[in-house]
């Protein structure tokens, strides 16, 4: 399972690439829908990484440092990622309009106004996450992953909206 969060992250990266080429040679982006789309694939990867992390830390439970290092590592590199993958084209959001959560966007408008908030929530949850993959010991990591967990809720609820 790590090798293909390691594989899409990879992915990521690569199409981030592409599409910066792209635009240097006056090329049109992805279409928006094809930027939604990835950012909600590597927010799945981040949330699934979460919950393998969050089952780990469960009372009782045992954690495997090496597959915790490898999720808070991944989740660090995608939250870096992440951010870039919010270009204008896709503010999409419409309210009272019926949404498709395969594919629609519930970014909030606010995000883009408020943009280099959001960026810098999106880089000290990447640090934290960072951190977290450095931890001694299971009291410092529990403490980094409770600190991400705030963070990546609190840029949810100032920058998603529910489902209608």
């Amino acid at each position: 399972m790590m090798r293909v969060a390691v594989l899409f992250a990879g992915l990521v990266t690569g199409l981030l690439f592409v599409g910066a080429a792209g635009r240097a040679e006056d090329k049109p982006l992805p279409p928006p829908a094809d930027t939604i789309f990835a950012r909600k694939t590597l927010m799945n990867t981040i949330s699934n990484s979460m919950d393998e992390i969050e089952a780990m830390l469960a009372p009782g439970a045992k954690i495997d440092s090496v597959e915790a290092r490898e999720h808070t590592d991944l989740i660090s590199v995608l939250l870096m990622a992440f951010p870039h993958l919010f270009p204008p084209s896709t503010n999409q959001w419409k309210d009272g309009t019926q949404r498709d959560a395969a594919v629609d966007t519930y970014a909030s408008p606010e995000l883009w106004r408020q943009y280099p908030d959001f960026y810098e929530r999106a880089n000290a949850a990447s640090k934290t996450a960072f951190d977290a993959s450095r931890a001694p010991n299971r009291a410092e990591f529990q403490a980094r992953i409770a600190e991400l967990r705030a963070a990546c809720d609190g840029c949810h609820a100032a920058y998603q909206k529910s489902g209608q």
